[in-house]
């Protein structure tokens, strides 16, 4: 069928001893589009693309990739397939176009294929000068270059980028992500995990939240960030000792479960769009907190993975799994919208 998804997963699971890793999720992914897998550490966003890469087999559910399921008919879905997992799978001690040739044989590709592809994949991550240099000699930004130019080797109709940008440098990320949009262009169908609210934002299409092993929210970013209430009051203070008053202050004009601070800045939402920001600033001149700036703005990721979770984004998950009362704050919030 013409609209029958790309990739579509249903009710997926996958324990490791006691430990869930997915507790039955659903994913589809429409051909041509980028879906952005956002979650924490241990979220469970890796075990879905290694049970999606056929690298695993899950405990229940199905995944398929263009019709074809990934545990019973693995070969077929491996040659429509391109990986690039969170470190750069490269050999250190060849070179750059040395990598490109063995994982050419990997995929059984005639030699010739592989020599145009590399030459043309080389130039396009801009490889050249380095292409006969060994991988231990590049940086952080150029080997996940190379790691992807590896995982486009054999014309991937889908490719899972398992946080391609952590540990890179803003230039190396932007890089990147300008690569990642270069390949939608031209119809590739991506599945990428990140726990950078800002690279989801940017980059994908659809938006699944993950966490516990489980979706807990899933749309586009606009609806996403539509769904914690409307706009936000966005306090910044002039000492970073002050913020903690200044989220005290929100509180009071506010739901205090959904104040947030980081570093200067202090945030709740407006419940009263405009009279929120009058009212947000009396009470801030009544207790004497010094201000840079005070805003009206729109939600953003970390506004939406706050409301739905109860923590930052870059919080990580306790070793038990608790957190502070993400959902029951959650369904307080969206009871008293109501």
């Amino acid at each position: 069928m013409a609209d029958k998804p790309a990739v579509l997963v249903e009710g997926l699971s996958k324990s490791f001893g006691d430990t869930v890793a997915l507790a039955g999720i659903d994913l589809q992914i429409r051909e041509g589009t980028v879906l952005g897998l956002l979650g924490p550490n241990g979220a469970g966003k890796t075990t879905a693309v290694r049970v999606l890469a056929t690298l695993l087999q899950p405990d229940r559910g199905r995944a398929e990739v263009f019709g074809y399921d990934v545990v019973q008919q693995p070969a077929q879905v491996r040659t429509l397939i391109g990986l690039a997992g969170q470190n750069a799978a490269v050999d250190e001690l060849l070179t750059g176009r040395q990598n490109l040739r063995m994982v050419g044989r990997l995929y059984h590709m005639p030699e010739r294929d592989v020599r145009s592809r590399s030459k043309a994949l080389l130039e396009r991550f801009e490889l050249v000068d380095a292409a006969n240099r060994p991988v231990r000699t590049y940086s952080g930004g150029m080997r996940r270059r190379l790691d992807l130019a590896a995982s486009l080797l054999n014309r991937p109709r889908v490719l899972f980028l398992d946080e391609p940008t952590t540990g890179l440098d803003p230039r190396s990320r932007a890089d990147v992500w300008q690569m990642i949009r270069a390949l939608v262009s031209e119809g590739t169908t991506l599945l990428l995990t990140t726990q950078y609210l800002e690279e989801a934002d940017r980059l994908a299409d659809r938006i699944s939240v993950i966490d516990h092993g489980r979706v807990i929210a899933e749309g586009t970013a606009d609806e996403l960030k539509s769904s914690t209430g409307g706009q936000v009051v966005e306090v910044r203070v002039t000492h970073a000792a002050d913020v903690d008053r200044a989220a005290a202050v929100l509180s009071s004009i506010g739901d205090a479960d959904a104040v947030t601070t980081n570093d200067h800045v202090a945030t709740v939402a407006a419940e009263r769009g405009v009279a929120s920001v009058a009212e947000a600033a009396e009470a801030l001149r009544g207790a004497q907190v010094d201000v840079t700036d005070l805003a009206l703005r729109r939600p953003t990721l970390d506004d939406v993975f706050l409301d739905i979770t109860g923590r930052p984004a870059e919080e990580t998950v306790s070793a038990n799994g608790d957190r502070p009362g993400g959902r029951r704050r959650r369904e307080q919030r969206r009871k008293a919208r109501q």
